[in-house]
């Protein structure tokens, strides 16, 4: 008997306004109404809107990304009913397969504004640039960032059940724990915000309360997985989540055509819309036979490969930009290997804005190299040699060539660079925390 024809059960339009289409949600609740159900062991497509719920657009400007609202994002293609799922299973997820919509061949990649969200080195690069990319079968290119050409490695940033109402008060009482107790000078978590909150088919009181009680998609989070955004769950990748509810209440978005380790900038991978393909198989208290305390994943065998020898790396320490010695801090050992990568590209013509929109995206190779040798820890980045379509091996001096620009805001030809504020120190100096320096602001949508 031949195989039937794969069910699409999610359709989405690419002109309709997120909000307004009933299978798409942007919290994590388990009241959200399923959006279709799926039985065990079917494979099905499922087709995603971009992260942005379609604000960003295919031009040389980038003023969407400095105004995008943040309160509209992460629309997420579910909540799915699969059939025989329990708490204490395990969903198998299996990505038969991943491609951009026919209709929409491009994506983005962005920086947003520094009062907009920013990204990982927005004490540094504080304005909005954004990059599109043409999808060539699965190639990419960008006229924003010329002389690169490079396979995409595509897959959902964001899988994930819904969690149950423990679990939710779970999530809000220690986000909402750190957030009482911030001396950064930025947003560490975001709480429930009932602005813009989109519970798909919900009627108005049960929506009502997904925006009192949900939780933003924006953080993974270990007890489901969510945004986690990892390059290599692609074609032929299985992932193991933990179910909550009843019926598992799937969600699947966030689409990436490509994104580099660490997706550095907040908008950094290559965002598109497309259509995933799915296989759902339910394993029976799979928690409790695998020890599960979160999920776990098997990549699959589909990656760019770059022969021996041809990832140029690049090293980095908890020795900050201001020559200030941190104790094992990774995240500054990073930030530090990306600003060496940048500062190495500039030599070729590329503006520091380019090279960090295509960290961002391209598949860069990013490791823990050292973290027993105190008090640096060491963190490298392989760059891919053969991306690049001239040599940019160690051989001397560099010759620059005209590569254009990426897209900037209205009236801006060259981004800001700034030599950086201490986003690692641990308070503000003078005695303010962040809560008294923003008068109790804390809970400000991004």
């Amino acid at each position: 008997m031949g195989k039937t024809e794969i069910r699409n059960i999610c359709p989405v339009s690419l002109t309709t306004p997120a909000h307004q289409q009933p299978k798409l949600h942007n919290r994590w609740h388990p009241d959200i109404p399923f959006a279709e159900a799926i039985k065990n062991g079917e494979t099905v497509k499922i087709e995603c809107v971009d992260w942005t719920g379609g604000q960003i657009g295919n031009n040389d400007s980038a003023d969407d990304m400095k105004n995008v609202d943040l309160t509209k994002i992460h629309y997420l293609s579910g909540p799915f009913e699969i059939e025989d799922a329990e708490p204490g299973d395990v969903l198998v997820v299996d990505i038969c397969d991943v491609q951009p919509h026919q209709e929409q061949p491009w994506g983005f990649t962005g920086v947003f504004h520094k009062d907009n969200g920013g990204g990982f080195l927005d004490e540094i690069y504080p304005s909005a640039a954004k990059a599109i990319w043409d999808f060539e079968g699965i190639y990419c290119t960008s006229r924003h960032l010329p002389h690169v050409k490079f396979a995409g490695l595509i897959h959902p940033g964001i899988l994930g059940c819904a969690p149950s109402a423990e679990v939710l008060a779970t999530w809000n009482q220690r986000e909402g724990e750190l957030i009482e107790a911030n001396q950064l000078e930025r947003i560490v978590a975001q709480p429930p915000n009932a602005t813009n909150v989109h519970a798909g088919a919900a009627d108005e009181d049960t929506k009502t309360k997904v925006g009192k009680e949900g939780a933003r998609t924006i953080p993974g989070r270990p007890e489901h997985g969510g945004n986690c955004d990892i390059k290599n769950l692609s074609r032929g990748s299985k992932v193991y989540l933990p179910v909550h509810v009843k019926g598992a209440k799937f969600s699947v978005g966030d689409l990436h055509f490509s994104q580099g380790d660490g997706e550095i900038s907040f908008c950094g991978a290559i965002e598109m819309s497309g259509v995933v393909t799915i296989n759902f198989k339910v394993m029976k208290n799979g928690m409790r036979d695998l020890g599960m305390k979160s999920p776990i994943y098997l990549p699959g065998p589909v990656e760019p490969h770059y022969g021996p020898g041809r990832y140029l790396t690049f090293e980095g320490f908890s020795v900050d930009e201001h020559g200030k010695q941190h104790y094992m801090d990774v995240t500054v050992a990073y930030r530090q290997t990306i600003l060496r990568c940048i500062e190495y590209l500039r030599r070729f013509g590329y503006s520091d804005y380019q090279v960090y929109l295509l960290l961002s995206c391209a598949p860069i190779q990013g490791h823990v190299a050292g973290i027993v040798d105190i008090p640096n820890a060491c963190t490298t980045i392989g760059l891919p040699m053969d991306i690049f379509d001239f040599d940019i091996s160690p051989s001397g001096p560099a010759t620059k060539l005209d590569m254009g620009s990426c897209a900037y805001e209205t009236g801006v030809t060259e981004g800001l660079v700034t030599s950086g504020g201490k986003n690692s120190e641990i308070s503000w100096g003078g005695g303010l925390t962040y809560k008294e320096k923003n008068k109790g602001n804390v809970q400000k949508a991004l």
